[in-house]
Order: C-alpha cells, then structure tokens, then sequence
C-alpha cells in the first residue's frame, strides 16, 4: 500500500518505521527541514541522536527503499495520487489557558495544507478511497470536526478512523513490532478493511488483541487508558511514598513488596519519582478533565491526580531548605538527568524543567546539567534567548564534570549508569555535600553515604542527616 504520514515527530516515525517494515510504500511529510534530513541519513547516530529510540535508526535503514522523509510539498504533491491512508501524527498540546483543552492549530493547518492535493486526486475524480487515521491523541469528538475540516477542502470517497498508539517512550519500536493490543475505530466495513490491509501482520498474530470499535470508543479508550496509568503513577508517591517519607522505619522497597505481591495491585508503575513527565500523561489527562467539565459533570480526580504530581516535584525541592536547612543563593547545583526517563532524548514535561527552574528563581550561582542523550534537547528548552539568566546553565558532557565543585545534585532521569553515581560523587565532592536522588537510584548506597557523611533526599525517604566524622 502507499501510506502519508503528516508529522515526523516520535509517533509519526515510529508508526511509519513499522509501516515500511511491513511492505508498505511511506512518506512521511513535516515541516522541520533539518529533522526530516537526519532521519532520512543512512547514520545511526544521527538519526539516534534526533530521536532516541531504541531500533529506529536500523528499521529505518533497513527499510530505505520503502520510506522517504520529505519537508517538500512537491514531493508529497507527486505522491498523494496514490494514497490510501493518511496518518495524521501531529501534536496536539493544551492551550496556554490551563483548562487541558487541546490546541488543534497544527491540526488544522496541516488540513488546510494538504487539502488541495488531496481534492485534486485522481485528477479531481478522487475514485480511490481514501482513510484519514488519526494516530496522534484528539478530543473524544474529534471525528465531527475531522470530517467538518477535510469536506470543507471538496474531499470526498473517505473515512476518519481513530488508531489511537499506546508506545512506551524507549522502547516504541520493540511494542510496535510486539504489540499487545491494536485499536481500531472506524464508522464504516470497508474502512476496517483497508485497516486490516495496513496491519496484516498483526490483524492474522496470535497474542495480539486486534481490537475494531467506532472511533469515538478507541480515542476515548486512548485517553482513559493514560489517565488511569497516570494516576497509579502518580498515586505511587503521593500516597505510598509520602507515608514512607513521613514514618520513621519504613523503606519504600520493602513496603512495595508488600503491595505487588498482591496480583490486582500488580507492579507496573509502582516506583516514586520525582515526578511524572512525558508527552502524554499530563496532556491527556488536562484534555480528559476539561472534556469530562465540559459535558457537564465533575473532574475532581484527574485535576487532583494533575496537582498531586505537580506537588510533588515541588515538595521535593523544597525539602532541601526545610528540612537540610540548605541555601540555594549563589551556589553551584548539578543537574543529573534531563529527560523525562531514561531511554529517550524527550524532555517534554520532564521533571527537570521545573527543578531548573526552581533553581534559578532561588539565585543559584550556575546549574551544572548532565544527560547522555537530552543534551541538545536541553539547550533548545533553555535558549539564551528566551531568558538571559539560562546563561547559569553549562552543558556537561559527563558524570564527573557535572559534579567537579557543586554543592548539592539532584537527579532527576533514572538511567542504568547512574545508579554508580555514589562513587563519582565520593571521588569528586566531598562533605558537607546535599544529594537529592528523585528517583531512588541510589537507594542501596543511602546508609553508606550517610556514615560518609552527606546530607540525602530522597522521594520516598525521611531526610537522612550526615554523620560528620571526628
């Protein structure tokens, strides 16, 4: 088949990857000329180092024949003839009023774009069904105002079909290819059809559930399924893990043995963080509460599941000055971890951000920042530009460098190579020295570094004063 994708971001090439893979003919269009020339770079590195994701690079380079990344309209012009679905991959974040509402701009200047040509298939005939799958997260009625948007451009012979992904960051590529479930949602049988053409591997897979619902059920299914994540996260620290911090005696490792021997409480996301980030859980669950108060009825608990998380990478900030009586004013503060969660380059809505932040209001002298994949990202979100006082912020290009003469680190990304960052830190800094560990990765090493005398926080665990020696 002869697949468009409308946005080359984490979503758009990731799905259109497994596509190629699949046999399919790709293209996948989007506006950021400079990302749709490194994707399109037969250097792992270089696509890696534009989206972290685990086996993109090699199922892109594998399938190169298959898949081309254009930002040349005329090049998806020459190709749109042919077409038999178009995945729109774009984003959809919440508008700057703090509702959750859903900012459907770019949406709907990708229509306006794309609608000529698609008008125009067939030499204006447009004999060819046409799918239009919306692949990225929308409001619940988002099938009225799709439809509403691509009439109103004289397209016609169509269906608007909802395919809701369900990825996790770092390892999309492995679930894309191993999925446990596939949605569909379309209104029509001969849409379906063209789905199960799409997705022949996985519609024929044992161990797949291949699921076909009307469309106002998958992108409903999509944002329930996220909230419902979000708030076990979520609920983690904010209720286990502040009792843990609050009650003398109690570790957070063996409480949770307690509660995930129990199979309806399971394990999966019963871990404290510092906070929890990403491009969807937050979003979604803003866009569920504001659709859910606008159809009338109470959003009590997913604005309150929103403002616990924001709570507690506040709370853990703050712990530093009332309960280690620490100073933020003129010192130097390492950041250890940048993005949202280790095996990605994706900062959006990390934990990091607000701790920076904070930083900086507090008049840190400089904030020393370290991550082994969200570097560049990092330097975009802290532009010089944007604010002169981003000019504290200096880029280290390892773990030793960002700790060389801090007073205090605090980390915030859960990295496999962090959990030996107790060593670098006895050899680099020496007491009285504040860790704040946002994710527990040094839980083994708390008592150790404690009798060496530093001062740690950590989500989870009561302040842990260091034992000076004599």
């Amino acid at each position: 088949m002869q697949i468009l994708y409308i946005g080359g971001g984490f979503v758009g090439a990731c799905s259109a990857a497994i596509s190629a893979d699949s046999g399919h003919r790709v293209l996948v269009y989007d506006v950021d000329v400079e990302k749709m020339r490194r994707l399109s770079q037969d250097d792992r590195d270089v696509i890696q180092s534009t989206i972290h994701e685990e086996g993109l690079a090699d199922l892109l380079i594998r399938n190169r024949s298959r898949i081309t990344f254009t930002a040349d309209i005329n090049q998806l012009a020459a190709f749109i003839n042919d077409v038999e679905a178009i995945f729109m991959c774009l984003p959809t974040p919440e508008k700057g009023n703090a509702t959750g509402e859903s900012d459907l701009s770019f949406y709907e200047k990708a229509v306006t774009v794309l609608g000529p040509f698609i008008a125009g298939r067939q030499d204006g005939r447009q004999e060819r069904r046409l799918v239009i799958i919306n692949k990225s997260t929308v409001p619940i009625k988002m099938i009225h105002y799709t439809r509403e948007l691509f009439e109103q451009q004289g397209i016609k012979n169509f269906g608007i079909v909802s395919n809701p992904e369900f990825l996790v960051e770092g390892k999309a590529i492995e679930n894309s290819i191993h999925p446990d479930r596939m949605v569909i949602g379309a209104e029509s049988a001969e849409d379906f059809i063209i789905l199960r053409r799409i997705y022949q591997r996985f519609y024929d897979a044992s161990g797949i559930q291949y699921i076909e619902v009307n469309p106002y059920e998958a992108a409903c299914g999509k944002l329930l399924a996220n909230f419902l994540l979000f708030n076990k996260v979520v609920a983690a620290y904010d209720v286990v893990g502040r009792t843990c911090e609050y009650f003398p005696h109690v570790s957070y490792e063996q409480v949770r043995k307690i509660l995930v021997s129990d199979p309806r409480i399971g394990t999966w996301g019963l871990y404290d963080s510092v906070y929890a980030g990403g491009s969807c859980f937050i979003k979604d669950a803003g866009s569920l509460a504001h659709q859910l108060e606008q159809a009338g009825t109470r959003a009590a608990l997913v604005r309150g599941t929103l403002e616990a998380n924001t709570f507690q990478r506040d709370h853990f900030f703050n712990r530093a000055q009332t309960e280690a009586q620490f100073n933020w004013l003129n010192t130097t503060v390492a950041v250890v971890g940048l993005a949202f969660k280790y095996g990605t380059n994706d900062m959006r809505n990390s934990g990091a951000i607000g701790i920076i932040e904070h930083l900086i209001a507090a008049g840190v002298k400089q904030i020393k920042v370290y991550d082994p994949a969200a570097l560049e990202e990092c330097k975009k979100y802290f532009a010089i530009e944007k604010n002169e006082l981003y000019k504290r912020i200096v880029y280290a290009t390892n773990e030793t460098e960002v700790l060389d003469q801090t007073t205090a680190c605090i980390i915030c990304t859960d990295w496999i190579q962090f959990k030996t960052l107790a060593d670098t830190v006895r050899s680099i800094v020496q007491p009285p020295y504040l860790i704040m560990d946002g994710r527990r990765i040094l839980q083994s090493q708390y008592n150790s570094l404690q009798a060496d005398g530093y001062d740690i926080i950590a989500v989870g665990s009561p302040f842990l004063k260091g034992k000076m020696k004599v």
